[in-house]
């Protein structure tokens, strides 16, 4: 069941960043994210009591508090960097590297959980997927890009590293707390840290200004994540971690077919090889792992 919950994930997770997309237009990042970030705590929230597991919060360790709250300052790092990488860069440029999060996460669920089973498997898989992703990110010479516009890349490997530590921590945080509990405990910690932000760097006036289609963008971009989120983290709880965070990465392939229909970006040859490698070592970790 938590493999069919990390193929849920993947798909939502592919959607959500070609809705953040078209919700970033002209809107600001940061605020985006800070909108987006009420609709999935409310999405949470609503499948916490639909769950029953409200009344099991005085009953959470300070343990697994803490790492909640750290794994939710992490996720809204990842998200910050994420959707200003986003803003700035081409989907098909910016997700790679975002992914790129699976080999740390997978390296790191080794070491920590010591999920050493089949691990030879794990190892190819993971050089397949780095092997992939290098291909992926290679940036194409544009004469017309402006010089200084790697700022990109720089949100994008931040997002990685905070989204890898955001895995880790979150599987230690959810142990003997209902899934959907906990994402939504996370998420208040990622909408504080949102705001925080918003109103440390004097954009709150902006939200007046927001053109309407892109609102809308943004809120559907916030029920695509709340929906991942619900996935990942029970597939955390209840799946091997250095196979749920490949799985969750296919979203990728969603990603690639939305942003070439929606936006026209194609890839490469060189970037389309880089995706079948990806996709090759995710499902060689999901098989046979």
């Amino acid at each position: 069941m938590w493999l069919v919950a990390s193929v849920f994930s993947a798909f939502f997770a592919g959607i959500t960043a070609i809705l953040a997309k078209c919700g970033i237009k002209e809107t600001d990042s940061d605020v985006a994210t800070a909108l987006r970030t009420i609709v999935v705590l409310l999405f949470s929230w609503v499948m916490v009591f639909v769950a029953g597991s409200a009344q099991t919060i005085p009953q959470i360790a300070p343990k697994s508090l803490l790492f909640l709250i750290l794994s939710g300052i992490a996720t809204g790092a990842s998200w910050i960097c994420y959707f200003k990488a986003l803003s700035l860069g081409d989907v098909n440029k910016v997700v790679p590297i975002d992914k790129s999060s699976t080999v740390l996460s997978v390296l790191l669920a080794i070491i920590l959980f010591h999920e050493t089973e089949h691990l030879a498997i794990k190892l190819i898989g993971t050089v397949l997927l780095t092997i992939g992703i290098f291909l992926m990110i290679q940036k194409k010479t544009n004469k017309n890009e402006p010089k200084n516009n790697c700022r990109w890349m720089i949100y994008a490997v931040f997002s990685a590293i905070f989204a890898a530590l955001t895995s880790i921590l979150a599987k230690i945080g959810i142990t003997n707390v209902e899934s959907n509990l906990g994402t939504a405990l996370r998420t208040g910690v990622v909408l504080i840290m949102a705001w925080i932000i918003v109103f440390a760097k004097g954009k709150q006036k902006q939200i007046k200004t927001i053109h309407k289609r892109e609102l809308v963008f943004i809120f559907l971009s916030g029920l695509s994540t709340g929906a991942s989120w619900l996935f990942y983290y029970y597939a955390i709880q209840n799946g091997i971690v250095s196979v749920v965070v490949p799985m969750d990465k296919l979203s990728i392939v969603v990603t690639v077919i939305f942003s070439y229909v929606v936006f026209k970006e194609k890839l490469s040859k060189k970037a389309f090889a880089g995706l079948c490698l990806m996709v090759l070592g995710t499902l060689v970790m999901a098989i046979w792992a």
